[in-house]
């Protein structure tokens, strides 16, 4: 009996711990992509967190990526559609991955074509991520009433997934303005700004899940 406590207990730790490392990948992603690619290579800041995949931060890059696919596959949650969710976040992590955007100079055809699949991929894996932080994150296990700290932390949870909704909608915008509208801003880099709060949204509510901060008191 105490050794199946002791298990159950590890395996709750477990999860806490791959969801907080969830959550500090996505933090990080922009951060190491701009420093890494700044102090090592000498680059500035590209157009899109995509665009890092054609500098020397491109293994990096990837390589965050599919440890973001894994820990989401490995995810559990209440019911099956979590899971189902959990696999297609993997799956969409996978395809940014394996599909590189399209390189700004003189891309070939097969680039192009790489390049939709990729949006696809990433339209699909922010829209997840929204899913995952306002209607999945908020629930509360059956049967039980959601303590002090579970409410604080749903506040959080929709505040970022508002976050993400809205940087989806303004990524669209921008890239539908008037190239006379547009040039000036792309000076700014909006797309990568916005996908860069998207992403750092997503990380906080994966630290929140994995109650990293505002944890149940016992």
């Amino acid at each position: 009996m105490i050794e199946a406590l002791r298990s159950n207990n590890d395996l709750i730790i477990s999860y806490f711990t791959l969801r907080k490392t969830l959550g500090l990948l996505g933090i990080l992603l922009p951060f190491v992509l701009v420093f890494g690619n700044w102090i090592i290579f000498r680059d500035g800041l590209e157009n899109s967190i995509s665009s890092y995949y054609h500098t020397g931060m491109g293994d990096v890059f990837v390589g965050i990526l599919f440890a973001m696919g894994l820990f989401l596959f490995s995810y559990k949650g209440y019911t099956r559609w979590d899971d189902y969710a959990g696999d297609l976040a993997c799956l969409f992590a996978m395809g940014v991955a394996l599909f590189p955007t399209t390189p700004e100079n003189s891309p070939s055809d097969v680039a192009r074509i790489f390049g939709q699949i990729h949006l696809a991929f990433a339209a699909l894996l922010f829209l997840t991520f929204a899913y995952f932080a306002l209607f999945l994150f908020t629930k509360t296990h059956p049967g039980r009433e959601p303590t002090r700290r579970k409410r604080q932390r749903n506040l959080v949870y929709k505040a970022c997934g508002a976050a993400i909704v809205l940087c989806i909608g303004l990524i669209v915008i921008v890239n539908l303005l008037p190239s006379e509208i547009a040039s000036p801003i792309h000076v700014y880099k909006p797309v990568f700004l916005l996908e860069a709060i998207a992403v750092v949204a997503f990380g906080v509510s994966w630290l929140f899940k994995g109650e990293a901060l505002l944890r149940d008191e016992t």
